[in-house]
């Protein structure tokens, strides 16, 4: 914890010291996704509200008849995959795309990374304001403890940071890790019981899911908006524990590879 405490005190005097740099690295990303798109900014709300309404059409019939707001249980769901995704993907390929300027201008390259974190972010805080709206037409009860899901939230944004870090690394010396990855994707859209309840599986299968740091959020989400009940201090700590695990991995390998990524850029 003593060297986990020293990095995110150097990482922060980074970001201070290169705080103009980060924000417009930030603007860059968020803007650079809708350039030249006619609904611009629009696609992050219409995207996922379609996807939202095929899964809603196919699924309803086989698994939604029983499900309380059932439209809320696949919007939680496809709003955390969809982030995960996004966050993961373009963290990915921050080094490689930016590799005319790390070639040049001495900053520390997870800045990178870090950007393209932030925007996603903001990308999905956008998201779960029409999230909420589904939730109000859906007559969910809203209540003080809504405000708990900023837990979540940030475990799933360090998660991401973490998970970046291994992916961007692999990436710079093995570019076949998008294919891979795209296909580790799908695998995980169908393992975070999206569309389906888990509780059709033997208690067995049911506490297995739990290894899916994805579904580990998902269930969080769906606990406390559609249960109304607050996840206990040990699902806390899952959560809390997932989160820092990435992160120390991807910072473990960022730093044992950090020398040699600029002889494959």
């Amino acid at each position: 914890m003593t060297e986990l405490s020293r990095t995110y005190k150097r990482t922060k005097r980074n970001l201070l010291k290169n705080r103009f740099l980060f924000e417009e690295l930030v603007k860059r990303d968020f803007s650079h996704k809708y350039k030249g798109t006619f609904l611009g900014m629009g696609w992050s709300i219409m995207a996922p509200l379609l996807q939202l309404l095929v899964l809603k059409i196919v699924f309803t019939e086989f698994f939604g008849r029983s499900t309380p707001h059932f439209t809320i249980y696949l919007f939680s769901g496809v709003t955390v995959m969809n982030y995960y995704r996004e966050a993961t993907n373009n963290g990915m390929t921050s080094l490689v795309s930016n590799s005319s300027i790390l070639t040049k201008i001495k900053v520390p390259k997870y800045l990178f990374l870090l950007s393209r974190n932030v925007s996603a972010l903001v990308n999905y805080l956008i998201i779960l304001v029409v999230y909420f709206v589904f939730c109000a037409m859906d007559h969910i009860n809203f209540h003080a403890n809504f405000v708990m899901l900023i837990f979540p939230v940030m475990c799933l944004l360090i998660m991401n940071i973490g998970v970046g870090m291994v992916l961007s690394a692999l990436y710079v010396f093995f570019r076949d890790m998008t294919y891979l990855y795209s296909i580790f994707l799908m695998i995980l859209n169908y393992l975070s019981a999206i569309f389906y309840t888990v509780d059709r599986f033997s208690p067995k299968v049911q506490r297995m899911f739990l290894a899916n740091p994805v579904y580990v959020i998902i269930r969080y989400f769906r606990l406390l908006v559609i249960d109304g009940v607050v996840p206990s201090l040990q699902y806390h700590a899952l959560c809390a524990g997932y989160a820092l695990f990435f992160l120390i991995l991807g910072s473990i390998f960022y730093k044992s590879l950090n020398n040699k990524f600029a002889y494959y850029f």
